[in-house]
C-alpha cells in the first residue's frame, strides 16, 4: 500500500515537473505520438498515476472493512466477526481475523472467567472493584461490596461428593447472577465465597437486596446423589460508603468481618458492618452418610432430652417468669413453614421458641411480678435475662444452635432492643420471628401489669409497631396466617411438654441472683426501661 501510495503521489509531481521544464510537452504528444521520447515518458507517468489511483481506491474498498475490524481488536473490544468472501487473499484475511478474535475472546475469558461457576473470578472481580471504587470516589457515589459464603459447605462435599458440591457451587452462583440488576458485578472470591459488587447503592439498599438473595438461594432445591431435595443457606456481610470514604482494602476486610458476624449468630442472614468479628470457622471431620444419619438420630434424641429436662424446671413457673408457650413454639413452627425454611432451621426455632425465656428464672419473682414502673437496678437485672439464658444453654451442648435466637429475642428491629442493639437483618431472623410470637403471646395473656387483650387488638399493635419493634415482613405474614383467627398451640408440642413434666423430676429451683450491671450491654445504644410507645413482650 504504501509503495502504491508512493507511486501514486510521484507520478503527477514527475508528470507536473515536465511540464514545468518542457511546456512544449503537451503539444510535441498531440502532434508528434509515439515518435517523441518526451512524450511516452509523459503518457507513462500520466498510466502510472491513473493506475495508481485505481489500485488504491480498489484496496481501500476490498480490505477497508478489515482494516476497521482490526484497529476494533486493538481497542480491546473481543468477538469481532467479519464476513467472509469465498476464496482469495481477502478471503483468507478475513478468515484469519475472525480466527484471531475468538481465540483473544477464549483467551479473556479463561482469564477472568471462573469455569465451575461461570462468574468472575478473583482476578477479574479485583479489577472490577478497583474501577468502582475510582469511580465512586470521583463522583462522590455509593458503593457497596457483600461477601456471599455458603452454610455448612464442607458437610456438602463430605456427605454427598465433590460432583455435589460443585453442583450446589454453580447452582448458587447462577441464581444470584440472575437476580442481580445490570450494573452489579458477582464474582468468586475463592472457595465457597463470592463478592458482590453493588454500585450506586448503600449498605441498607445492599443489604435488602441480599436478604432478597438469600431467600431465593434458600428456596433452591439440588437433586445430588443420596439426597434428592438437598437444601442450603447463605450468610452474607455488606460494608460500604461514600466517595473519599472508600478504600479498598477496608471494603474487603469490612464485608468479610460482617460475613463471619453473620456466621457467627447462627447463619443464613445478612449482616451490616459494625465491628471486626474474630471468631473463626471450625473444622469438621469427613463422616460418611450412614455415620452422618446414626449422629443426627442420636443428636436429636439428646436434643429432646436435654429439651425436656429444661422444660420440666421452668414449666411450673407462671408464664411471665419464663414458663415455656406451646403457642409461642406453634406460632414460630407455622411462619417458618411459610418462610420455606430447612427442618433443621425450623427444629432449631421450636426449641429456641419453648425456652426463650429460659434465663428469667435467675431474676428475683418480686422484679418479675411487680406491678409498678422498674427502677434502674430492676430494670437491669431484667435484660440480662437473654444473657443468663445464653449461659444455660450453652452448659447444654446439644442445644447450643439454639443461643442466637434466644441471646437476642428482645432486640428491636429499630436498633432499641438489648442486649447489644441490634437492627434491621443483623438480628437472627430467628430471634425476628420469636420476638413476634413473643410478643402476640404476651399481649393475649394476663400480666401483673396489664389485663389481656382481644386477638384482633394485638393484631392492631403488632401492625402498628411494624418497622420499628418488628420486622414488617414477618409481622405482615404473621397477619396472613392469623388475621382472621387466634392462632392455636400444636397438640404435638402440647404432649411434648406435658410427657417432659411427667417423665422428668424437675430439679431444685436454682438460687435467685440480682445480676451485676454487665458494661457489655447496650455497646451500640444503652438499654432503657420500655417506654409508654413500646409493647411489652414475655
Amino acid at each position: 500500500m504504501r509503495f502504491l501510495g508512493g507511486l501514486g503521489l510521484l507520478a503527477p509531481i514527475g508528470l507536473v515537473i515536465v511540464l514545468f521544464v518542457v511546456p512544449d510537452a503537451i503539444q510535441t504528444w498531440i502532434h508528434g505520438g509515439s515518435r517523441s521520447i518526451l512524450a511516452a515518458l509523459t503518457a507513462g507517468l500520466a498510466g502510472v498515476a491513473l493506475t495508481t489511483v485505481l489500485i488504491f481506491a480498489y484496496v481501500r474498498f476490498r480490505f477497508g472493512r478489515l482494516i476497521r475490524a482490526a484497529e476494533r481488536m486493538a481497542r480491546g473490544e473481543l468477538e469481532v466477526e467479519v464476513k467472509v468472501p469465498a476464496g482469495g487473499l481477502e478471503g483468507r484475511l478475513a478468515s484469519a481475523i475472525n480466527e484471531l478474535s475468538g481465540t483473544m475472546a477464549a483467551n479473556q475469558e479463561a482469564a477472568s472467567i471462573d469455569r465451575l461457576t461461570g462468574v468472575a473470578n478473583r482476578q477479574a472481580l479485583l479489577v472490577a472493584l478497583y474501577a468502582e471504587v475510582e469511580r465512586a470516589t470521583r463522583y462522590g457515589r455509593p458503593l457497596s461490596v457483600a461477601f456471599v459464603d455458603i452454610d455448612h459447605f464442607k458437610s456438602v462435599n463430605d456427605n454427598y461428593g465433590h460432583a455435589a458440591g460443585d453442583q450446589v457451587l454453580r447452582g448458587v452462583a447462577q441464581t444470584i447472577r440472575a437476580n442481580l440488576r445490570g450494573t452489579d458485578t458477582i464474582g468468586r472470591y475463592g472457595g465457597e465465597e463470592f463478592m458482590l459488587l453493588l454500585s450506586e447503592t448503600d449498605v441498607e439498599e445492599a443489604a435488602d437486596l441480599a436478604e432478597k438473595l438469600r431467600h431465593l438461594v434458600q428456596r433452591l432445591r439440588f437433586d445430588v446423589d443420596g439426597n434428592a431435595r438437598l437444601t442450603v443457606t447463605i450468610s452474607i456481610g455488606v460494608a460500604g460508603g461514600t466517595g473519599h470514604q472508600l478504600r479498598v482494602e477496608n471494603l474487603i476486610r469490612d464485608a468479610d468481618a460482617a460475613m463471619y458476624s453473620a456466621k457467627s449468630l447462627g447463619r443464613n442472614q445478612t449482616y451490616i458492618f459494625a465491628e471486626p468479628d474474630d471468631d473463626a470457622r471450625v473444622p469438621r471431620a469427613p463422616i460418611s452418610p450412614a455415620g452422618r444419619a446414626r449422629a443426627i438420630e442420636l443428636g436429636r434424641t439428646a436434643r429432646e432430652a436435654a429439651t425436656a429436662a429444661l422444660t420440666a424446671v421452668i414449666s411450673p413457673l407462671p408464664g411471665y417468669r419464663g414458663q415455656p408457650s406451646a403457642l409461642i413454639a406453634s406460632i414460630v413452627v407455622a411462619m417458618a413453614h411459610q418462610l420455606d425454611l430447612p427442618e433443621a432451621e425450623i427444629e432449631r426455632l421450636r426449641v429456641a421458641a419453648l425456652l426463650h425465656d429460659l434465663g428469667k428464672v435467675a431474676v428475683p419473682p418480686e422484679v418479675l411480678e411487680k406491678k409498678t414502673s422498674l427502677d434502674s437496678s430492676e430494670w437491669r437485672s431484667v435484660v440480662q435475662h437473654p444473657r443468663i439464658g445464653q449461659v444455660i444453654l450453652e452448659q447444654a451442648t446439644t442445644l447450643r444452635d439454639a443461643v442466637p435466637i434466644i441471646l437476642h429475642h428482645h432486640e428491636r428491629f429499630s436498633g432499641h432492643g438489648y442486649p447489644y442493639g441490634l437492627r434491621g437483618n443483623e438480628i437472627p431472623i430467628g430471634a425476628r420471628i420469636v420476638a413476634v410470637a413473643d410478643a402476640y403471646d404476651a399481649m393475649t395473656h394476663d400480666r401483673p401489669y396489664k389485663r389481656a387483650m382481644t386477638h384482633e387488638q394485638a393484631v392492631m399493635e403488632l401492625r402498628r409497631h411494624a418497622g420499628t419493634q418488628f420486622d414488617p415482613d414477618l409481622v405482615r405474614l404473621f397477619v396472613n396466617i392469623y388475621g382472621h383467627r387466634p392462632p392455636l398451640p400444636d397438640a404435638r408440642v402440647v404432649a411434648m411438654m406435658a410427657n417432659a413434666v411427667a417423665h422428668e423430676e424437675a430439679p431444685a429451683p436454682p438460687t435467685l441472683f440480682t445480676p451485676e450491671p454487665d458494661p457489655k450491654i447496650g455497646r451500640r445504644r444503652p438499654p432503657k426501661p420500655k417506654a409508654s410507645g413500646e409493647l411489652a413482650t414475655g
